[in-house]
């Protein structure tokens, strides 16, 4: 299965939730903000939110600083 995500092409072996993919990035789930097919995804959402064959993805980094 293939999925877009921040403009690249992933390949994924199955379906899985949000969480497990940023897991699979080494992205703890609290560190981001997450769009997936252009509508914005709480981080309660992210293990229910399952990623299929074609969905788009956008991850943004959360950084603190001044």
């Amino acid at each position: 299965m293939t999925v877009t995500a921040n403009g690249r092409e992933v390949s994924l072996p199955e379906p899985r939730s949000l969480t497990c993919f940023l897991e699979d990035l080494n992205l703890p789930p609290r560190s981001v903000v997450v769009e997936l097919n252009g509508e914005a995804v709480a981080p309660s959402e992210f293990p229910e939110r399952m990623i299929r064959s074609g969905d788009r993805i956008e991850i943004v980094r959360i950084v603190a600083g001044g």
